[in-house]
């Protein structure tokens, strides 16, 4: 089957939430070229990358060594989407059916995480037997583990065996004073464990496990959750020490704490950080080391791109007739990521679709001296392009557009506007939860968009915009920005000449 190139940057198959901007070599120029060359097509490891490859994550660890208050694990769930939540669990052996069928409907899919529902590493006959079956039935996949790192020093050797890669370990801090906010036990050395000597425990076979990780050549990455009046002062000291032991990225998610989830922190009326505390605390630590901000908070069984969740469609009683020829399926996989490959490099500026830094476009339109900033929303199904009516989304890429450059800096979830049918301008409540989490952006750009929400938008002071639908996002962005800049400052010479 002919595939095409589609120079516009328009993905190449399978719907997704995207974010992030620029190439691969924009954040992660510092790192050496055989360092980028392995997070080219990893989506939870390049901002870049979640634009056009998918991921998947088996469930095939329900135990979990530590407790901690921000978590509930949750068993034949689907109807939340956080970590720690899952449909069913697997064997290893019903893991490995799982993970062909899926790699052979989705072809953009390259990585296979084990990330829980509990921790894999607490889990480790489960987790290696997966992970060695996959080396050798599906050897094009990249695989990766995530773990809170308790069992990690004792668990390198293993995984470095079984060509693991990447490995993400949580660590919310490295103080344990602020750990026993977070951890009432953990269990270590067929014991429980509590208080502050758990956090010390913890903390120190984090770093431990960190250390070894990066000595064999292991990319890590760091998970933190923020959670406001626990950690948000001192995850600026945990990205300072993490950098300094050898991770190469750094991921700051909000603390998911709705009461409905069970958790401790969600009873006890813990509140989630706003996205500007969020946004200011990525910020700050963004001056020790590269951040990660396109991160969805993936489920422990997530299947597809990411912010899409394909799971339903592989469950094991679904896929229990397919036959699977992978040879077939792994040159199909090569054909479909080498059109991806090429689209990339189309995107990056080689057939014209360059970003155009913003402060060229105002120096040279405007004559002005843009100087401030302005943040605005995306719809898009990914690929990088606007390609989104704003009625579907059910989530708003944020970027923030100044003179000098335009740069992702979160996602904000929103529920469905129009779900289609007789269901389209009867959900108000939900239109008005959407600007409410649009709060802060100035424009939102989208493929169309209704009359009733174009009013409501305006409204709220958001200028809605479907002028650039199929364009890249980020020069669709410098555009608007320009178009922006230039008429404050027509406005502003306006009110001086009068």
């Amino acid at each position: 089957m002919e595939l095409k190139l589609i120079a516009n940057g328009a993905d190449t198959g399978g719907g997704c939430a995207s974010s992030g901007c620029g190439s691969p070599g924009d954040r992660l120029a510092h790192l050496p070229e055989p360092i980028r060359a392995r997070v080219n097509n990893h989506p939870c490891f390049s901002e870049d990358a979640h634009h056009h490859y998918a991921r998947m994550h088996v469930a095939v660890a329900p135990a979990c060594n530590i407790q901690c208050h921000y978590c509930n694990r949750k068993y034949d769930c689907s109807n939340e989407s956080r970590p720690g939540v899952v449909s069913e669990l697997l064997t290893p052996d019903q893991a490995v059916r799982k993970v062909l069928a899926v790699a052979a409907a989705i072809p953009q899919m390259t990585v296979l995480g084990i990330a829980g529902p509990g921790d894999p590493l607490a889990n480790p006959e489960r987790t290696l037997e997966t992970f060695r079956q996959l080396a050798a039935k599906a050897p094009d996949i990249r695989l990766c583990v995530s773990t809170n790192g308790l069992a990690l020093p004792g668990m390198v050797d293993a995984l470095c065996r079984h060509n693991i890669e990447h490995v993400t370990i949580t660590i919310n801090c490295v103080d344990p004073d602020v750990g026993v906010k977070i951890y009432p036990w953990i269990f270590w050395n067929n014991r429980r464990v509590t208080g502050r000597k758990a956090s010390e425990i913890l903390i120190e076979q984090q770093q431990k496990g960190l250390e070894q990780l990066v000595a064999r050549g292991v990319l890590v990455k760091v998970n933190s959750v923020l959670i406001p009046g626990v950690n948000d002062s001192h995850l600026h000291a945990v990205s300072r020490v993490v950098k300094a032991k050898g991770a190469f990225l750094h991921n700051v998610m909000p603390l998911i704490a709705e009461p409905e989830h069970g958790t401790v922190y969600g009873l006890m009326g813990q509140r989630g950080p706003t996205s500007e505390e969020l946004n200011a605390i990525q910020d700050a630590c963004a001056g020790d080391m590269v951040m990660m901000r396109h991160c969805r908070q993936c489920r422990a069984d997530a299947v597809g791109m990411l912010g899409e969740d394909r799971g339903e469609e592989f469950r094991l009683d679904k896929i229990a007739d397919r036959e699977i020829d992978y040879a077939a399926a792994m040159a199909r996989r090569a054909e479909v990521q080498a059109a991806i490959e090429a689209n990339r490099a189309a995107q990056r500026g080689q057939t014209g679709e360059a970003f155009v830094p913003v402060a060229s476009l105002t120096r040279r339109r405007s004559g002005g001296s843009a100087s401030r900033s302005v943040l605005m929303a995306v719809a898009t199904t990914g690929g990088g392009v606007i390609d989104q009516h704003f009625g579907h989304a059910r989530e708003f890429l944020v970027f923030e557009a100044s003179p000098s450059d335009v740069r992702y800096v979160g996602c904000r979830k929103v529920d469905l506007y129009c779900a289609g049918g007789d269901t389209c301008g009867e959900a108000e409540s939900a239109l008005a939860k959407t600007i409410q989490a649009l709060e802060g952006c100035e424009a939102v750009l989208c493929s169309r968009i209704g009359f009733e929400p174009w009013g409501a938008l305006e409204a709220a002071g958001i200028s809605p915009n479907g002028e650039h639908a199929m364009e890249p996002i980020e020069s669709a962005i410098a555009e608007v920005y320009r178009e922006m800049m230039e008429t404050e400052t027509w406005h502003s010479r306006s009110s001086r000449v009068a």
